[in-house]
């Protein structure tokens, strides 16, 4: 796929272990980008890298916690110049937390995560997209913090689109149901099952599904579209 990326120009993606984040940073390679891939787990992390390095593309691994200030500046400092950040890491929606702990883990980290790419100074054209959900959005979910942290996620897009604009352009990502490792269980449990049944597209979304829609809000062709949030999810939340 030919977005229209500069070669060599780096993107930071957050949860490049393993789902979304992986698939995201794969066709980010793919298109041309050198990828900085951050993940906890650094198994993980280092498979994705060693892909992208094995089908000739550009990456470096970071292990790092991105509840952590230090470690954020550190892997920020280490990828160099960043044009492109993909907010994509954050806690899985069955894990029963605290709410205001949820919140700094889900919305708290996307804020921090780009405050420090934010002082590196940017280049001109470069851009953000974070991953938010249909949860929260337009449909409420059994948990309270995802909900809330989601929704949240895609208030603090619409801030940065309108206040660091034209500096940056921020955009949103709301996945539906995605077909990821994290999903396996409810993919196989009669909820899963119902809501592939009620989405027109008649299958659960593919990880390359977000990423394309990731690259493409980050890429040249999208140089006038500011603070979004774009559900891919087959068309599902019409039919709700």
């Amino acid at each position: 796929m030919d977005f229209g990326f500069t070669r060599g120009d780096t993107i930071v993606v957050t949860g490049a272990g393993s789902g979304i984040g992986k698939a995201i940073a794969l066709m980010a390679a793919r298109a041309g980008l050198r990828v900085s891939a951050w993940d906890l787990a650094e198994a993980a992390i280092l498979a994705t890298v060693a892909e992208i390095q094995a089908d000739g593309g550009d990456a470096v691994a970071a292990v790092a916690d991105i509840g952590d200030p230090a470690a954020v500046a550190r892997a920020l400092s280490e990828a160099g110049p960043v044009r492109y950040l993909v907010n994509n890491a954050g806690p899985a929606s069955s894990r029963e937390l605290d709410f205001n702990d949820a919140l700094a883990a889900t919305v708290g980290t996307v804020q921090a995560v780009t405050d420090a790419w934010l002082r590196t100074g940017p280049a001109e054209g470069s851009a953000v997209v974070n991953i938010a959900s249909v949860a929260g959005n337009y449909v409420g979910t059994d948990s309270a913090w995802y909900s809330a942290g989601k929704a949240a996620i895609a208030g603090y897009t619409r801030h940065l689109a309108t206040r660091r604009a034209p500096a940056i352009r921020a955009n949103a990502i709301a996945p539906g149901f995605i077909a990821t490792p994290r999903m396996t269980g409810f993919a196989a449990s009669e909820l899963g099952q119902s809501l592939v049944e009620r989405n027109p597209m008649r299958r659960a979304g593919h990880a390359d599904d977000v990423a394309g829609a990731v690259l493409f809000l980050l890429s040249p062709l999208a140089a006038y579209i500011n603070g979004v949030l774009l559900p891919v999810d087959g068309g599902w939340v019409v039919t709700q």
